[in-house]
Formats: C-alpha cells, sequence, structure tokens
C-alpha cells in the first residue's frame, strides 16, 4: 500500500520520535491485518532546524486515515483532548490493538490508553457502538453503565449487561 496524504491530514507534534512512532503504528496495525503505510519522509536541509538529514516530517496511514508525524521539539504535549479511536471487530482484534498500544503506555477508563508516545487512544468494539446505538435505550444505558467500570473493555461482559433483563416492579 502507498502512502498518499489527503487534502485533510491530522498533523502529530512530537519531540523527535516521528519516525520511530509512524513505524510503531504502522507495524501494530499490519499485525492485525489491517492497511497501514509510511510514505517518503521529508528531511531536514541545510537551514535547519535540526541536524541535516534527520526527519522533519514522516507521513504515514493507518486503516486509510492520512496522519503526519513532525518532529516539532518539545515546546507542545499531546493531551487526551484529542485522541484517535481504533474500531474494533471483535475481542481478538480490541485485545491486539489494546496491548500493542499500551506497550510502554498507560491505561485509562473505557476503553482509552495513552500510549508510550504520550498519544491518546480510544479501543473500541462495534458491538458496543451497536449496542449504544440501539433503540432500547434501558438495555443501552446498562451498556453505558457497564462500559464506564471498565478499563479495557470486554465485550462478553457489555453483551451481558446490555442483554440483562430489567428488574421487576414490586
Amino acid at each position: 500500500m502507498s502512502c498518499t496524504l489527503s487534502r485533510l491530514t491530522t498533523c502529530l507534534w512530537f519531540d523527535g520520535q516521528a519516525e520511530e512512532a509512524a513505524e510503531f503504528y504502522v507495524a501494530t496495525f499490519r499485525a492485525a491485518g489491517r492497511e497501514a503505510a509510511i510514505g517518503p519522509m521529508l528531511r531536514v536541509g541545510e537551514a535547519g532546524p535540526d541536524p541535516q538529514g534527520r526527519p522533519l516530517v514522516v507521513p504515514f496511514t493507518l486503516d486509510g486515515q492520512s496522519l503526519m508525524g513532525l518532529n516539532g521539539g518539545p515546546h507542545h504535549r499531546f493531551t487526551p483532548a484529542v485522541s484517535l479511536a481504533v474500531r474494533c471487530a471483535d475481542q481478538g482484534e480490541l485485545d491486539h490493538f489494546w496491548h500493542r498500544l499500551l506497550e510502554g503506555g498507560q491505561p485509562d477508563q473505557c476503553g482509552w490508553l495513552t500510549d508510550r508516545f504520550g498519544l491518546s487512544w480510544q479501543v473500541v468494539p462495534q458491538p458496543l457502538i451497536e449496542m449504544l446505538g440501539d433503540a432500547d435505550t434501558a438495555a443501552a444505558g446498562r451498556a453505558m453503565r457497564a462500559m464506564m467500570g471498565m478499563v479495557k473493555l470486554d465485550i462478553a461482559a457489555l453483551r451481558q449487561a446490555f442483554g440483562e433483563a430489567a428488574p421487576a416492579k414490586a
């Protein structure tokens, strides 16, 4: 697969790790059978600001999403206010992304994690999205409450909560 940036591309600011991060993300997605590629890098020229030849911009795609890593320095950090969400078909896929992206990072609640580069991810099972959008609002609410008590999401437990019968009224 080639890496072609779209007209609207998300830029991720790194402190010297753009190439390492892109390689890690691409390997993580490819290991799950997803499309991912790194494009030709733009390297620092004679004018600087870093040593000549060092990667400045690293374009890459994950599942068709254009991204570019920028080695911008220590001036800015990631925040959970911006995250990448990866939708997973089943528990096996969810487990793959959760464990790989969590290597060297920190888990958070409700399927969120921060990877070793400081970028926040949401690892979301497609079945949960379907449950939360169901016309049965009571069942959707049970699934939401179950999700709120989880760190890594468990599809079987979410389905169990979704399918529980409402308590009988006295």
